[in-house]
Parts: C-alpha cells; sequence; structure tokens
C-alpha cells in the first residue's frame, strides 16, 4: 500500500523565493506545517528564530525555543517550530521583550518591529461572509481564522455593514472586533502582492466597470511622494481611513 498524503520534506531550492536563504548551501530546509498561510505566502517559527532573527543558530535550538513556550503568535503559544506565520501576523518573543509584525515587501515578507501596544491587535481581511444558525454572520479572514457577528434579527440583519475586502481590527488574544475598514476611496492601503508589493499609500481611485469581478477591478494608490501605483483589488489591503493603524517600515 502507497504511503498516504502530502511530502513532509521540502528541498532548498524550490522552496518560497521570499524565504531568505541560501540555495546551495544545504540540501534540504524545513517545510511548514499545514495551517492559517499557504506555503508560497508564510514564514516557518524556525526561518523566523534561525535565518531573520538570529535567536538560535540551528533549527535543534529554534526547536527548543519553541518547546519551551518562548514564541507567541497572535497572542497564543506556538509550540510547534515549523508553525506557518503570515502576513499581519503578530510574533512576539516575551522574554525578549520585542515584537514583530509580518509586513509585505518587494523582498517578500519581513519582520516590523513594533511596540507592545501595538502587539495588542491585528489586521485581518475578509475574504469571504457566510450566514450561520443560531443567528450569526460568519466572516471569513485573510489568515484562515473566521469571526462571528452576532445578528438580532437574520431576516433584517440591521449588523451586516462587512463586506468583502473590508478589514477589521481585532484584539488579542480574545479575537473581539475592535474597528472596522470599509474599503474605499482615500483609505490608507499596502499592497500585497504584483510588481509593487511593500508599497503603501492612499487609494485615488478605484475602478467601477459592469460584469468585472470586484477583486479585478484596478485600484489606483498615490504614496505621500506623490508617486502612483496600479494593481488589482486582490492585492490590496486596506491598513486605515483618516490614518494608518499599524507602524510601517520607512518608504524605500
Amino acid at each position: 500500500m502507497g504511503r498516504k498524503g502530502g511530502s513532509t520534506t521540502l528541498k532548498r531550492k524550490p522552496a518560497p523565493r521570499i524565504w531568505p536563504i541560501h540555495r546551495k548551501e544545504f540540501v534540504w530546509v524545513v517545510r511548514p506545517t499545514p495551517g492559517p498561510h499557504s506555503l508560497e505566502s508564510c514564514l516557518p517559527l524556525t526561518l523566523l528564530l534561525r535565518d531573520i532573527l538570529g535567536v538560535a543558530k540551528t533549527r535543534r535550538e529554534a526547536k527548543i525555543i519553541a518547546a519551551q513556550g518562548k514564541v507567541y503568535v497572535d497572542g497564543r503559544v506556538r509550540w510547534d517550530d515549523k508553525f506557518p506565520t503570515g502576513l499581519m501576523d503578530v510574533v512576539s518573543l516575551l522574554d525578549l521583550d520585542k515584537h514583530f509584525r509580518v509586513l509585505p515587501s518587494h523582498k517578500g515578507l519581513i519582520l516590523h518591529p513594533i511596540s507592545k501596544d501595538e502587539a495588542s491587535f491585528k489586521l485581518c481581511r475578509i475574504e469571504s461572509k457566510t450566514m450561520v444558525k443560531n443567528g450569526h454572520i460568519q466572516l471569513n479572514l485573510h489568515d484562515g481564522s473566521n469571526v462571528l457577528v452576532k445578528v438580532a434579527d437574520p431576516k433584517n440583519p440591521q449588523e451586516d455593514v462587512y463586506c468583502t475586502f473590508d478589514t477589521i481590527k481585532i484584539g488579542l488574544p480574545d479575537r473581539q472586533i475592535l474597528e472596522h475598514i470599509k474599503m474605499k476611496e482615500n483609505d490608507y492601503v499596502i499592497i500585497t502582492g504584483g510588481k509593487n508589493v511593500g508599497k503603501y499609500g492612499r487609494i485615488i481611485e478605484i475602478e467601477k466597470v459592469k460584469g468585472k469581478k470586484r477583486k479585478d477591478a484596478i485600484v489606483t494608490v498615490e504614496d505621500e511622494k506623490g508617486n502612483r501605483y496600479q494593481t488589482v483589488m486582490k492585492f490590496v489591503f486596506a491598513i486605515g481611513e483618516t490614518k494608518p493603524l499599524i507602524s510601517l517600515p520607512e518608504a524605500q
């Protein structure tokens, strides 16, 4: 009988290009476990601890650090060194009093240092929503998690103000909704994919074309220097209305 399931190993050469590893120095690299982010859009904890932060020299040391419960992701202890972290995740090392947010850049995903207060919340984009039993609306978020919104009258849900591609600010680790950011013009956004990945600024215009899917609508973004970029809606992540709710790295 043949082996069932996917591969549990990964070689360095075909590993995602966003991983900051040497391709030819060694043969193998850690393969992240199935989780909230896909293989192509995540960084396993081993790479964060060993290759990016440098708090571990080997994978063995990274496994020990994780097994001791010293690594928190989104306010929860992650014991597995292969746990996948991705866009907007908050990684905390309490022993070192350091907190980081995973953000996109032209090199892929980076760890941006943040304060302890900022580490108490996370921004999540709504990918879809569903009406479930017991009068709740289920918001399906970009990190694979779900949030339930209580509805008083399911036939006339006044609380249903959430739309696809909107952003919600949720507290950590209780995951309660703190704020709602509607995707619209004049919002502050960050580009998460395409050739302009990592750029951020205000939305100048959102294309409105009948018969075209909203995720493929062209969005024009202008940064603080007046440079304009165009991308599709699915690569745009709203981070604030009057100002960004999160700190951002300095523009390159």
